[in-house]
């Protein structure tokens, strides 16, 4: 690849940090060892390695998009400040051919007893921007910021949202040729998040090289032509087929997050059993909680929902492919168990968004079937195609009896899963419901 081309190239990066146990370990370290090589003794250290990143290489040519994925401690962010040049490599090598604006840290780089204006300046003229330049340009910064009069205001008073605001607008203004987002978005509200990421689309149809650190996979699908997986400070996949790497990284994260959920042994899938004690339901039902989503799970327990399986429309259960399209059909496979006769037995099953709010809710009842319970085990399956905008939701299931009227609560969990929807492209609200648009002009004559 030419160097017109190249817009970053690492080779060999890895940054390893010094762990000491004790303050007083700082000091020994400090003096000790040159004590000791001045003895003629062999030294000793008193610290341990934490290698933050390892040997990570990898080149992006000019105008990609690139998202960088992977869980809290990965080496993201001390990637990324590497290349920013704000952090010095122990063994490795960074190449950066542009102008880079980098948005790491909230206010990185502000001087909280300047105001507003004034920062725009200081930030404008650390990117190589001249003051004629920057004067040029304030009036997009100022109009993207959109914090009123407060630019004029020491930004020690800024809230969180105005600090994004005025950094991103300022990064991402002033034209770079190379653009570093570190999930700082995510304290902006929507509105301003939408801005963000339609003025980012804006930079890329110019030429502008992208990476972003994000924890939203949908972004990293919409945006990026590349994605960069990352783990323990390697990189363990670099794939333009971000889907699959999206899929792989996200199943990873449902298998750490099972590892949360208690679990009873239950030796009735290999045994002819077909009953079950109230006590050993009750029992089930107080271990069997996923403690990583706070479930909450409450209930009388003559019958219980001891699992449920999500299958996708291809056959594949959630956890294969943990990411569902929008308008993709599921099955909600609910495995009961059940140790008294149930009447009327309600099975419900609801979506909400992750911050709260209900989008969507189902049960038998409603659908027209219903179904008594006799002692054993049942298999229910639930079919649907919901048009869900991308995001994260939790999935909330109940079980219930309205013998003669009267409401019992069997075994409610709230929430039981979570899933995560995406879609082609980034709307508002909840729904997935792209407009077509038609445009006819009519001319006078």
């Amino acid at each position: 690849m030419s160097s017109n081309d190249l817009a970053v190239r690492i080779e060999g990066l890895s940054k390893c940090y010094h762990i000491y146990d004790r303050p007083r370990d700082r000091l020994k370290q400090f003096v000790l060892p040159r004590a000791r090589r001045l003895a003629g003794k062999s030294s000793h250290d008193y610290f341990k390695e934490f290698w933050a990143l390892r040997d990570v290489s990898f080149t992006i040519k000019r105008g990609e998009t690139v998202g960088i994925i992977g869980r809290n401690g990965a080496g993201k962010s001390t990637l990324l400040q590497m290349i920013c040049g704000t952090l010095s490599p122990t063994a490795g090598n960074v190449e950066v051919n542009g102008r880079v604006a980098a948005l790491l840290e909230l206010g990185a780089g502000f001087n909280p007893e300047f105001t507003g204006r004034e920062n725009v300046y200081l930030n404008a003229s650390v990117l190589g921007m001249s003051k004629s330049e920057t004067d040029a340009k304030l009036d997009e910064i100022l109009s993207f910021a959109d914090i009123g009069n407060f630019i004029d205001q020491p930004v020690k008073t800024y809230s969180s949202g105005m600090y994004v605001r005025l950094a991103f607008a300022v990064q991402a203004c002033v034209d770079p040729e190379i653009l570093i987002v570190d999930e700082a978005l995510a304290v902006g509200d929507i509105g301003f998040q939408y801005k963000c990421f339609k003025r980012m689309e804006a930079l890329k149809k110019k030429g502008t090289t992208i990476l972003m650190v994000t924890h939203s996979t949908g972004s990293i699908l919409e945006y990026a032509d590349r994605c960069i997986v990352m783990k323990n400070g390697e990189v363990i996949a670099d794939t333009s087929d971000v889907l699959a790497a999206v899929l792989a990284y996200e199943k990873g994260m449902i298998l750490s997050q099972a590892e949360a959920v208690e679990t009873i042994k239950d030796d009735t899938e290999h045994s002819d059993l077909k009953s079950f004690s109230l006590t050993e339901l009750q029992h089930i039902q107080n271990k069997g909680i996923h403690r990583e989503i706070d479930e909450k799970r409450f209930g009388s327990a003559r019958a219980i929902i001891e699992k449920m399986v999500i299958i996708k429309s291809d056959g594949t259960p959630l956890e294969e492919k943990p990411m569902v399209k929008s308008g993709e059909a599921l099955t909600f496979n609910f495995t009961l168990l059940v140790a008294e006769e149930i009447k009327e037995a309600v099975l419900g099953v609801s979506l909400s968004r992750a911050q709260g709010g209900d989008v969507w809710g189902d049960n038998n009842i409603a659908a027209g079937q219903p179904f008594h319970l006799r002692p054993g085990k049942y298999h229910i399956n639930y079919s649907v195609a919901l048009p869900l905008n991308a995001g994260n939701y939790l999935i909330h299931c109940g079980l219930a009896s309205l013998d003669n009227g009267q409401r019992e609560e069997l075994d409610q969990r709230r929430p039981m899963h979570k899933i995560k929807y995406w879609a082609p492209r980034e709307q508002g609200g909840v729904l997935y419901a792209p407009v077509k648009v038609s445009v006819k002009e009519e001319v006078e004559k």
